[in-house]
Protein backbone atom coordinates (compact mmCIF):
# COMPACT_ATOMS: atom_id res chain seq x y z
CA UNK A 1 0.00 0.00 0.00
CA UNK A 2 1.46 3.38 -1.00
CA UNK A 3 2.03 5.66 1.98
CA UNK A 4 1.21 9.35 1.67
CA UNK A 5 2.28 12.23 3.84
CA UNK A 6 -0.14 13.76 6.31
CA UNK A 7 -0.12 16.94 4.23
CA UNK A 8 -1.31 15.01 1.12
CA UNK A 9 -3.99 13.13 3.04
CA UNK A 10 -5.38 16.33 4.59
CA UNK A 11 -5.61 18.04 1.20
CA UNK A 12 -7.27 14.96 -0.33
CA UNK A 13 -9.81 14.99 2.48
CA UNK A 14 -10.43 18.71 1.91
CA UNK A 15 -10.94 18.08 -1.80
CA UNK A 16 -13.44 15.29 -1.11
CA UNK A 17 -15.34 17.52 1.32
CA UNK A 18 -15.39 20.31 -1.23
CA UNK A 19 -16.65 17.95 -3.95
CA UNK A 20 -19.37 16.72 -1.62
CA UNK A 21 -20.75 20.19 -0.87
CA UNK A 22 -20.05 22.00 -4.11
CA UNK A 23 -23.34 20.85 -5.64
CA UNK A 24 -25.70 21.93 -2.86
CA UNK A 25 -29.13 21.02 -4.19
CA UNK A 26 -30.88 22.67 -1.28
CA UNK A 27 -29.90 26.16 -2.38
CA UNK A 28 -32.59 28.00 -4.36
CA UNK A 29 -31.80 28.67 -8.01
CA UNK A 30 -31.32 32.40 -8.66
CA UNK A 31 -34.39 33.87 -10.36
CA UNK A 32 -33.90 34.75 -14.01
CA UNK A 33 -35.84 37.96 -14.69
CA UNK A 34 -36.40 37.28 -18.40
CA UNK A 35 -37.72 33.72 -17.95
CA UNK A 36 -39.92 34.87 -15.05
CA UNK A 37 -41.54 37.48 -17.30
CA UNK A 38 -42.13 34.91 -20.05
CA UNK A 39 -43.62 32.49 -17.52
CA UNK A 40 -45.96 35.14 -16.11
CA UNK A 41 -47.05 36.22 -19.60
CA UNK A 42 -47.91 32.61 -20.52
CA UNK A 43 -49.82 32.16 -17.25
CA UNK A 44 -51.81 35.35 -17.75
CA UNK A 45 -52.70 34.45 -21.32
CA UNK A 46 -53.78 30.95 -20.26
CA UNK A 47 -55.78 32.14 -17.26
CA UNK A 48 -57.50 35.19 -18.67
CA UNK A 49 -57.20 34.92 -22.44
CA UNK A 50 -60.68 33.46 -22.88
CA UNK A 51 -62.42 36.40 -21.15
CA UNK A 52 -60.14 39.23 -22.23
CA UNK A 53 -62.25 40.22 -25.26
CA UNK A 54 -65.94 39.52 -24.94
CA UNK A 55 -68.60 40.83 -27.36
CA UNK A 56 -71.02 43.41 -25.92
CA UNK A 57 -73.94 45.37 -27.36
CA UNK A 58 -72.92 48.57 -29.14
CA UNK A 59 -75.36 50.76 -27.19
CA UNK A 60 -73.84 49.51 -23.91
CA UNK A 61 -70.42 50.19 -25.36
CA UNK A 62 -71.32 53.83 -26.15
CA UNK A 63 -72.44 54.32 -22.53
CA UNK A 64 -69.21 52.81 -21.26
CA UNK A 65 -66.98 54.64 -23.72
CA UNK A 66 -67.27 57.97 -21.93
CA UNK A 67 -66.06 56.47 -18.65
CA UNK A 68 -63.03 54.68 -20.14
CA UNK A 69 -59.64 56.24 -19.46
CA UNK A 70 -56.47 55.84 -21.48
CA UNK A 71 -54.83 52.43 -21.41
CA UNK A 72 -51.53 52.72 -19.50
CA UNK A 73 -50.16 49.61 -21.26
CA UNK A 74 -49.97 50.91 -24.80
CA UNK A 75 -52.92 48.78 -26.02
CA UNK A 76 -55.63 49.97 -28.37
CA UNK A 77 -57.81 52.64 -26.72
CA UNK A 78 -61.60 52.30 -26.51
CA UNK A 79 -62.43 55.93 -25.67
CA UNK A 80 -65.48 57.80 -26.91
CA UNK A 81 -63.57 60.74 -28.41
CA UNK A 82 -62.10 58.54 -31.16
CA UNK A 83 -65.45 58.63 -32.93
CA UNK A 84 -65.50 54.92 -33.81
CA UNK A 85 -67.66 51.99 -32.74
CA UNK A 86 -65.89 48.84 -31.56
CA UNK A 87 -67.41 45.37 -31.21
CA UNK A 88 -65.18 44.24 -28.37
CA UNK A 89 -64.39 45.65 -24.97
CA UNK A 90 -62.08 44.43 -22.21
CA UNK A 91 -64.22 42.96 -19.43
CA UNK A 92 -61.98 40.21 -18.07
CA UNK A 93 -60.07 40.08 -14.81
CA UNK A 94 -56.68 40.57 -16.40
CA UNK A 95 -54.36 42.06 -13.74
CA UNK A 96 -53.40 44.93 -16.11
CA UNK A 97 -56.84 46.45 -16.68
CA UNK A 98 -58.70 46.60 -13.35
CA UNK A 99 -61.51 44.16 -12.53
CA UNK A 100 -65.11 45.27 -13.10
CA UNK A 101 -66.08 48.05 -10.73
CA UNK A 102 -62.49 48.48 -9.43
CA UNK A 103 -60.61 51.72 -10.07
CA UNK A 104 -56.97 51.76 -11.20
CA UNK A 105 -54.60 52.04 -8.24
CA UNK A 106 -51.23 53.75 -8.26
CA UNK A 107 -49.72 50.29 -8.02
CA UNK A 108 -51.25 49.02 -11.23
CA UNK A 109 -50.72 52.30 -13.10
CA UNK A 110 -47.01 52.56 -12.46
CA UNK A 111 -45.88 48.95 -12.65
CA UNK A 112 -45.92 46.82 -15.76
CA UNK A 113 -46.03 43.75 -13.49
CA UNK A 114 -48.41 44.29 -10.51
CA UNK A 115 -46.98 43.40 -7.12
CA UNK A 116 -48.43 40.53 -5.09
CA UNK A 117 -50.14 42.92 -2.66
CA UNK A 118 -51.75 44.80 -5.55
CA UNK A 119 -53.01 41.55 -7.11
CA UNK A 120 -54.44 40.40 -3.77
CA UNK A 121 -56.17 43.71 -3.12
CA UNK A 122 -57.59 43.54 -6.64
CA UNK A 123 -58.96 40.04 -6.00
CA UNK A 124 -60.42 41.07 -2.66
CA UNK A 125 -62.16 44.11 -4.18
CA UNK A 126 -63.87 42.14 -6.96
CA UNK A 127 -67.65 41.76 -6.58
CA UNK A 128 -68.89 38.22 -5.90
CA UNK A 129 -69.44 36.27 -9.09
CA UNK A 130 -72.84 34.84 -10.01
CA UNK A 131 -71.68 31.23 -9.95
CA UNK A 132 -70.30 31.72 -6.42
CA UNK A 133 -73.69 33.08 -5.32
CA UNK A 134 -75.47 30.16 -6.90
CA UNK A 135 -74.61 27.18 -4.67
CA UNK A 136 -75.78 24.57 -7.15
CA UNK A 137 -73.49 25.68 -9.95
CA UNK A 138 -69.83 24.98 -10.41
CA UNK A 139 -67.15 27.14 -11.98
CA UNK A 140 -67.79 27.88 -15.65
CA UNK A 141 -65.51 26.27 -18.20
CA UNK A 142 -63.97 28.05 -21.15
CA UNK A 143 -66.70 26.60 -23.39
CA UNK A 144 -69.41 28.14 -21.20
CA UNK A 145 -67.71 31.52 -21.37
CA UNK A 146 -67.74 31.53 -25.16
CA UNK A 147 -71.29 30.16 -25.28
CA UNK A 148 -72.72 32.80 -22.94
CA UNK A 149 -70.34 35.60 -23.96
CA UNK A 150 -71.65 39.08 -23.19
CA UNK A 151 -74.84 37.95 -21.43
CA UNK A 152 -73.91 39.46 -18.09
CA UNK A 153 -72.96 42.78 -19.74
CA UNK A 154 -76.31 42.95 -21.54
CA UNK A 155 -78.39 42.11 -18.52
CA UNK A 156 -76.73 44.49 -16.04
CA UNK A 157 -75.59 48.14 -16.04
CA UNK A 158 -71.93 48.90 -16.69
CA UNK A 159 -71.06 49.43 -13.04
CA UNK A 160 -72.76 46.19 -11.97
CA UNK A 161 -71.13 43.79 -14.43
CA UNK A 162 -70.38 40.32 -13.09
CA UNK A 163 -66.78 39.35 -12.40
CA UNK A 164 -65.70 36.40 -14.49
CA UNK A 165 -63.29 35.19 -11.84
CA UNK A 166 -63.51 31.50 -12.50
CA UNK A 167 -64.27 31.68 -16.22
CA UNK A 168 -60.69 31.40 -17.40
CA UNK A 169 -59.74 28.14 -15.72
CA UNK A 170 -59.85 26.06 -12.59
CA UNK A 171 -56.89 27.69 -10.84
CA UNK A 172 -58.65 31.05 -10.55
CA UNK A 173 -61.26 29.58 -8.22
CA UNK A 174 -58.58 29.70 -5.53
CA UNK A 175 -59.18 33.47 -5.36
CA UNK A 176 -62.57 32.84 -3.76
CA UNK A 177 -63.29 30.75 -0.62
CA UNK A 178 -64.75 27.38 -1.64
CA UNK A 179 -68.13 26.33 -0.28
CA UNK A 180 -68.15 22.86 1.25
CA UNK A 181 -70.00 20.34 -0.95
CA UNK A 182 -73.38 19.24 0.35
CA UNK A 183 -75.21 15.99 -0.26
CA UNK A 184 -77.71 16.27 -3.13
CA UNK A 185 -81.33 15.61 -2.18
CA UNK A 186 -82.02 11.87 -2.48
CA UNK A 187 -84.78 10.46 -4.65
CA UNK A 188 -87.84 9.39 -2.67
CA UNK A 189 -88.42 5.62 -2.46
CA UNK A 190 -91.48 4.02 -0.86
CA UNK A 191 -90.65 1.91 2.22
CA UNK A 192 -90.57 -1.89 1.93
CA UNK A 193 -92.67 -4.10 4.19
CA UNK A 194 -92.63 -7.81 5.02
CA UNK A 195 -95.60 -9.64 3.57
CA UNK A 196 -94.67 -13.34 3.49
CA UNK A 197 -92.49 -15.76 5.47
CA UNK A 198 -91.77 -19.12 3.80
CA UNK A 199 -90.70 -22.09 5.95
CA UNK A 200 -89.51 -25.51 4.86
CA UNK A 201 -85.75 -25.78 5.23
CA UNK A 202 -84.26 -27.53 8.25
CA UNK A 203 -81.08 -25.44 8.35
CA UNK A 204 -79.77 -21.95 7.65
CA UNK A 205 -80.85 -20.75 4.19
CA UNK A 206 -77.52 -19.71 2.67
CA UNK A 207 -78.31 -18.73 -0.95
CA UNK A 208 -81.20 -17.74 -3.19
CA UNK A 209 -81.80 -17.14 -6.92
CA UNK A 210 -84.83 -16.25 -9.07
CA UNK A 211 -85.27 -17.92 -12.46
CA UNK A 212 -85.35 -15.70 -15.58
CA UNK A 213 -89.06 -16.34 -16.24
CA UNK A 214 -89.99 -15.04 -12.77
CA UNK A 215 -92.24 -18.08 -12.07
CA UNK A 216 -90.19 -19.71 -9.30
CA UNK A 217 -87.09 -19.27 -7.21
CA UNK A 218 -84.50 -21.64 -5.77
CA UNK A 219 -82.78 -21.76 -2.36
CA UNK A 220 -79.81 -23.69 -0.97
CA UNK A 221 -79.47 -24.51 2.69
CA UNK A 222 -77.26 -25.92 5.45
CA UNK A 223 -79.61 -28.92 5.49
CA UNK A 224 -77.77 -29.96 2.24
CA UNK A 225 -80.90 -29.61 0.07
CA UNK A 226 -81.86 -27.34 -2.79
CA UNK A 227 -85.53 -26.37 -2.82
CA UNK A 228 -87.58 -24.82 -5.62
CA UNK A 229 -90.53 -22.61 -4.61
CA UNK A 230 -93.42 -21.03 -6.49
CA UNK A 231 -92.83 -17.27 -6.46
CA UNK A 232 -96.50 -16.23 -6.50
CA UNK A 233 -97.83 -18.56 -3.80
CA UNK A 234 -94.66 -19.41 -1.86
CA UNK A 235 -95.43 -23.15 -2.05
CA UNK A 236 -92.70 -25.80 -2.31
CA UNK A 237 -92.49 -27.34 -5.79
CA UNK A 238 -89.40 -29.55 -5.61
CA UNK A 239 -86.50 -30.64 -3.39
CA UNK A 240 -83.14 -31.70 -4.85
CA UNK A 241 -80.66 -33.76 -2.83
CA UNK A 242 -77.10 -34.55 -3.81
CA UNK A 243 -74.78 -32.27 -1.90
CA UNK A 244 -73.18 -33.78 1.21
CA UNK A 245 -72.58 -30.46 2.95
CA UNK A 246 -74.01 -26.91 3.15
CA UNK A 247 -75.14 -25.51 -0.22
CA UNK A 248 -73.50 -22.08 -0.53
CA UNK A 249 -74.47 -20.93 -4.03
CA UNK A 250 -77.25 -21.46 -6.61
CA UNK A 251 -77.92 -19.84 -9.97
CA UNK A 252 -80.36 -20.56 -12.82
CA UNK A 253 -79.13 -20.25 -16.40
CA UNK A 254 -80.98 -17.94 -18.79
CA UNK A 255 -79.43 -19.72 -21.80
CA UNK A 256 -80.28 -23.36 -20.99
CA UNK A 257 -82.61 -25.37 -18.68
CA UNK A 258 -79.79 -25.78 -16.14
CA UNK A 259 -79.39 -25.00 -12.47
CA UNK A 260 -75.88 -24.71 -11.02
CA UNK A 261 -75.04 -25.20 -7.36
CA UNK A 262 -71.93 -25.27 -5.19
CA UNK A 263 -71.25 -26.09 -1.59
CA UNK A 264 -68.86 -26.67 1.27
CA UNK A 265 -68.31 -30.23 -0.01
CA UNK A 266 -65.96 -28.72 -2.71
CA UNK A 267 -68.48 -29.76 -5.37
CA UNK A 268 -69.93 -27.73 -8.23
CA UNK A 269 -72.95 -29.40 -9.83
CA UNK A 270 -75.01 -28.79 -12.96
CA UNK A 271 -78.65 -29.94 -12.67
CA UNK A 272 -80.83 -30.60 -15.71
CA UNK A 273 -84.25 -29.22 -14.74
CA UNK A 274 -86.05 -31.36 -17.34
CA UNK A 275 -84.96 -34.52 -15.50
CA UNK A 276 -84.14 -32.99 -12.07
CA UNK A 277 -80.82 -34.82 -12.10
CA UNK A 278 -77.17 -33.89 -11.86
CA UNK A 279 -75.63 -34.15 -15.32
CA UNK A 280 -72.17 -32.61 -14.75
CA UNK A 281 -69.64 -32.16 -11.97
CA UNK A 282 -66.85 -29.58 -12.09
CA UNK A 283 -63.84 -30.93 -10.18
CA UNK A 284 -60.86 -28.83 -9.18
CA UNK A 285 -61.44 -26.73 -6.07
CA UNK A 286 -59.40 -27.82 -3.06
CA UNK A 287 -61.78 -26.44 -0.41
CA UNK A 288 -65.33 -25.22 0.17
CA UNK A 289 -66.88 -23.37 -2.81
CA UNK A 290 -68.48 -20.16 -1.53
CA UNK A 291 -70.10 -18.64 -4.61
CA UNK A 292 -70.72 -18.92 -8.34
CA UNK A 293 -71.98 -16.85 -11.25
CA UNK A 294 -72.78 -17.41 -14.94
CA UNK A 295 -71.45 -15.24 -17.72
CA UNK A 296 -74.43 -13.49 -19.41
CA UNK A 297 -73.33 -14.02 -23.03
CA UNK A 298 -71.03 -17.06 -23.23
CA UNK A 299 -71.32 -20.59 -21.79
CA UNK A 300 -68.90 -19.98 -18.94
CA UNK A 301 -69.31 -20.61 -15.21
CA UNK A 302 -67.16 -18.88 -12.58
CA UNK A 303 -66.82 -20.21 -9.03
CA UNK A 304 -64.93 -18.89 -6.00
CA UNK A 305 -63.60 -20.87 -3.09
CA UNK A 306 -61.96 -20.94 0.32
CA UNK A 307 -58.80 -22.17 -1.44
CA UNK A 308 -58.15 -18.46 -2.38
CA UNK A 309 -58.88 -19.01 -6.08
CA UNK A 310 -61.68 -18.46 -8.54
CA UNK A 311 -62.08 -20.93 -11.39
CA UNK A 312 -63.56 -20.45 -14.85
CA UNK A 313 -65.28 -23.52 -16.30
CA UNK A 314 -66.56 -24.33 -19.75
CA UNK A 315 -70.16 -25.32 -19.01
CA UNK A 316 -70.36 -28.01 -21.70
CA UNK A 317 -66.94 -29.67 -21.59
CA UNK A 318 -66.47 -29.32 -17.77
CA UNK A 319 -62.92 -28.14 -18.50
CA UNK A 320 -61.28 -25.62 -16.19
CA UNK A 321 -60.42 -22.76 -18.56
CA UNK A 322 -58.53 -20.61 -16.04
CA UNK A 323 -57.64 -20.66 -12.37
CA UNK A 324 -57.67 -17.06 -11.14
CA UNK A 325 -55.04 -16.95 -8.42
CA UNK A 326 -53.82 -13.87 -6.59
CA UNK A 327 -56.01 -13.53 -3.52
CA UNK A 328 -54.31 -14.49 -0.26
CA UNK A 329 -57.44 -15.61 1.60
CA UNK A 330 -60.83 -17.17 0.89
CA UNK A 331 -62.70 -15.67 -2.08
CA UNK A 332 -66.20 -14.98 -0.79
CA UNK A 333 -68.04 -13.61 -3.82
CA UNK A 334 -67.77 -13.50 -7.61
CA UNK A 335 -69.75 -11.60 -10.25
CA UNK A 336 -69.75 -11.70 -14.07
CA UNK A 337 -70.75 -9.16 -16.70
CA UNK A 338 -70.56 -8.91 -20.48
CA UNK A 339 -68.51 -5.68 -20.47
CA UNK A 340 -64.91 -5.30 -19.34
CA UNK A 341 -63.84 -6.27 -16.73
CA UNK A 342 -65.88 -9.44 -17.11
CA UNK A 343 -65.12 -10.93 -13.67
CA UNK A 344 -65.09 -9.26 -10.24
CA UNK A 345 -64.12 -11.07 -7.03
CA UNK A 346 -64.25 -10.02 -3.37
CA UNK A 347 -62.16 -11.76 -0.75
CA UNK A 348 -61.47 -12.15 2.96
CA UNK A 349 -58.03 -10.67 2.26
CA UNK A 350 -59.91 -7.28 2.13
CA UNK A 351 -59.26 -6.76 -1.60
CA UNK A 352 -61.45 -6.70 -4.69
CA UNK A 353 -59.93 -7.86 -7.97
CA UNK A 354 -61.10 -7.09 -11.50
CA UNK A 355 -59.97 -9.84 -13.89
CA UNK A 356 -59.12 -10.11 -17.55
CA UNK A 357 -61.16 -13.14 -18.66
CA UNK A 358 -59.09 -13.83 -21.78
CA UNK A 359 -55.68 -13.70 -20.12
CA UNK A 360 -56.85 -15.08 -16.78
CA UNK A 361 -54.93 -12.34 -14.95
CA UNK A 362 -55.73 -9.47 -12.58
CA UNK A 363 -56.42 -6.11 -14.26
CA UNK A 364 -56.92 -4.05 -11.09
CA UNK A 365 -56.67 -4.73 -7.35
CA UNK A 366 -58.75 -2.46 -5.09
CA UNK A 367 -57.31 -2.25 -1.58
CA UNK A 368 -59.53 0.42 0.03
CA UNK A 369 -61.46 -1.90 2.36
CA UNK A 370 -60.06 -2.59 5.82
CA UNK A 371 -62.02 -5.81 6.41
CA UNK A 372 -63.29 -8.86 4.52
CA UNK A 373 -65.30 -8.22 1.38
CA UNK A 374 -68.16 -10.73 1.41
CA UNK A 375 -70.55 -9.14 -1.10
CA UNK A 376 -70.31 -7.48 -4.50
CA UNK A 377 -73.25 -6.28 -6.64
CA UNK A 378 -73.34 -4.77 -10.14
CA UNK A 379 -75.81 -2.00 -10.96
CA UNK A 380 -78.26 -3.23 -13.65
CA UNK A 381 -78.07 0.02 -15.68
CA UNK A 382 -75.04 2.04 -14.66
CA UNK A 383 -71.45 1.00 -15.35
CA UNK A 384 -70.79 0.87 -11.59
CA UNK A 385 -70.75 -1.64 -8.74
CA UNK A 386 -70.80 -1.76 -4.94
CA UNK A 387 -68.91 -3.86 -2.43
CA UNK A 388 -69.88 -4.63 1.16
CA UNK A 389 -67.59 -4.98 4.16
CA UNK A 390 -67.99 -4.43 7.93
CA UNK A 391 -66.13 -1.12 7.65
CA UNK A 392 -68.16 0.44 4.79
CA UNK A 393 -70.18 -0.15 1.67
CA UNK A 394 -68.21 1.38 -1.19
CA UNK A 395 -69.31 2.29 -4.71
CA UNK A 396 -66.92 2.00 -7.66
CA UNK A 397 -66.85 2.93 -11.31
CA UNK A 398 -65.90 0.51 -14.09
CA UNK A 399 -63.66 -0.30 -15.89
CA UNK A 400 -60.75 0.81 -13.67
CA UNK A 401 -62.44 0.62 -10.28
CA UNK A 402 -62.41 4.35 -9.55
CA UNK A 403 -63.81 5.08 -6.08
CA UNK A 404 -67.16 6.95 -6.05
CA UNK A 405 -68.40 7.18 -2.45
CA UNK A 406 -68.82 5.46 0.90
CA UNK A 407 -72.16 4.36 2.32
CA UNK A 408 -71.53 4.39 6.06
CA UNK A 409 -73.81 3.35 8.86
CA UNK A 410 -74.41 -0.40 8.49
CA UNK A 411 -72.01 -1.40 11.24
CA UNK A 412 -72.23 -5.18 10.98
CA UNK A 413 -70.81 -8.05 8.93
CA UNK A 414 -72.46 -7.49 5.55
CA UNK A 415 -73.16 -10.82 3.83
CA UNK A 416 -75.16 -9.72 0.82
CA UNK A 417 -76.01 -6.79 -1.44
CA UNK A 418 -78.77 -6.34 -4.04
CA UNK A 419 -79.73 -3.38 -6.21
CA UNK A 420 -82.62 -2.69 -8.59
CA UNK A 421 -83.11 -0.34 -11.55
CA UNK A 422 -84.83 2.29 -9.38
CA UNK A 423 -81.60 2.78 -7.47
CA UNK A 424 -82.59 0.93 -4.28
CA UNK A 425 -79.55 -0.79 -2.76
CA UNK A 426 -80.17 -3.40 -0.06
CA UNK A 427 -77.51 -4.60 2.36
CA UNK A 428 -78.16 -7.61 4.62
CA UNK A 429 -76.03 -8.39 7.65
CA UNK A 430 -75.14 -11.17 10.07
CA UNK A 431 -77.10 -9.60 12.92
CA UNK A 432 -80.40 -9.72 10.98
CA UNK A 433 -80.49 -6.03 10.04
CA UNK A 434 -81.26 -4.90 6.52
CA UNK A 435 -80.54 -1.35 5.34
CA UNK A 436 -82.03 0.21 2.21
CA UNK A 437 -80.08 2.97 0.47
CA UNK A 438 -80.56 5.45 -2.35
CA UNK A 439 -77.85 4.42 -4.85
CA UNK A 440 -77.10 7.90 -6.23
CA UNK A 441 -76.71 9.85 -2.99
CA UNK A 442 -75.91 7.05 -0.53
CA UNK A 443 -78.83 8.09 1.72
CA UNK A 444 -80.07 5.35 4.07
CA UNK A 445 -83.87 5.69 3.79
CA UNK A 446 -84.99 2.57 5.69
CA UNK A 447 -83.71 0.10 8.26
CA UNK A 448 -85.41 -3.25 8.83
CA UNK A 449 -84.88 -5.85 11.56
CA UNK A 450 -87.47 -8.55 11.02
CA UNK A 451 -88.48 -10.77 13.93
CA UNK A 452 -87.12 -14.30 13.90
CA UNK A 453 -89.25 -17.37 13.27
CA UNK A 454 -91.24 -18.37 16.41
CA UNK A 455 -89.22 -20.98 18.31
CA UNK A 456 -85.88 -19.65 17.10
CA UNK A 457 -83.33 -17.86 19.25
CA UNK A 458 -82.90 -14.12 18.82
CA UNK A 459 -79.26 -14.81 17.97
CA UNK A 460 -80.48 -16.77 14.93
CA UNK A 461 -81.39 -13.57 13.09
CA UNK A 462 -78.98 -13.28 10.20
CA UNK A 463 -79.40 -12.48 6.51
CA UNK A 464 -77.16 -14.58 4.27
CA UNK A 465 -78.51 -13.66 0.84
CA UNK A 466 -81.04 -11.30 -0.74
CA UNK A 467 -82.24 -10.84 -4.30
CA UNK A 468 -84.88 -8.86 -6.21
CA UNK A 469 -87.22 -10.83 -8.46
CA UNK A 470 -87.18 -10.14 -12.22
CA UNK A 471 -89.96 -7.50 -11.95
CA UNK A 472 -88.01 -5.84 -9.10
CA UNK A 473 -91.26 -5.48 -7.14
CA UNK A 474 -90.37 -8.13 -4.56
CA UNK A 475 -87.31 -8.64 -2.41
CA UNK A 476 -86.44 -12.14 -1.13
CA UNK A 477 -84.08 -12.76 1.76
CA UNK A 478 -82.50 -16.05 2.92
CA UNK A 479 -82.11 -16.08 6.68
CA UNK A 480 -80.55 -17.92 9.63
CA UNK A 481 -83.93 -18.73 11.22
CA UNK A 482 -84.44 -21.29 8.37
CA UNK A 483 -86.98 -19.09 6.55
CA UNK A 484 -87.23 -17.11 3.34
CA UNK A 485 -88.82 -13.69 3.85
CA UNK A 486 -90.52 -11.79 1.01
CA UNK A 487 -90.79 -7.98 1.05
CA UNK A 488 -92.65 -5.62 -1.26
CA UNK A 489 -93.07 -1.86 -1.55
CA UNK A 490 -95.78 -0.26 0.58
CA UNK A 491 -98.39 0.81 -2.02
CA UNK A 492 -100.16 3.12 0.42
CA UNK A 493 -97.05 5.16 1.27
CA UNK A 494 -96.58 8.62 -0.21
CA UNK A 495 -93.92 11.25 0.19
CA UNK A 496 -96.24 13.13 2.54
CA UNK A 497 -96.86 10.16 4.86
CA UNK A 498 -93.22 8.97 4.77
CA UNK A 499 -91.13 12.10 4.21
CA UNK A 500 -87.39 11.87 3.72
CA UNK A 501 -85.77 12.87 7.02
CA UNK A 502 -82.89 14.31 5.06
CA UNK A 503 -80.46 16.99 6.15
CA UNK A 504 -78.10 18.60 3.63
CA UNK A 505 -75.12 17.60 5.74
CA UNK A 506 -71.50 18.12 4.79
CA UNK A 507 -70.39 14.96 3.04
CA UNK A 508 -67.11 13.08 3.39
CA UNK A 509 -67.02 11.13 0.18
CA UNK A 510 -63.32 10.54 -0.18
CA UNK A 511 -62.77 8.71 3.09
CA UNK A 512 -60.93 5.55 2.10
Amino acid sequence: VQKHSVHTLVFRSLKRTHDMFVADNAKPIPLDEESHKVKMAVKLRTEYGSVLHMPTLKENLREKAGTNTGDPYGHKQYSGNQGQEVDYVVTGTHPYPPGPGVALTADTKVQRMPSESAAQSLAAALPASQSRLDANRTAAGVGDVYRHAGISERSQPAGMSVAMVEAGGNKNSALMPKKAPTMPKPQWHPPWKLYRVISGHLGWVRCIAVEPGNQWFVTGSADRTIKIWDLASGKLKLSLTGHISTVRGVIVSARSPYLFSCGEDKQVKCWDLEYNKVIRHYHGHLSAVYGLDLHPTIDVLVTCSRDSTARIWDVRTKASVHTLSGHTNAVATVKCQAAEPQIITGSHDTTIRLWDLVAGKTRVTLTNHKKSVRAVVLHPRHYTFASGSPDNIKQWKFPDGNFIQNLSGHNAIINTLAVNSDGVLVSGADNGTMHLWDWRTGYNFQRVHAAVQPGSLDSESGIFACVFDQSESRLLTAEADKTIKVYKEDDTATEETHPVSWKPEIIKRKRF
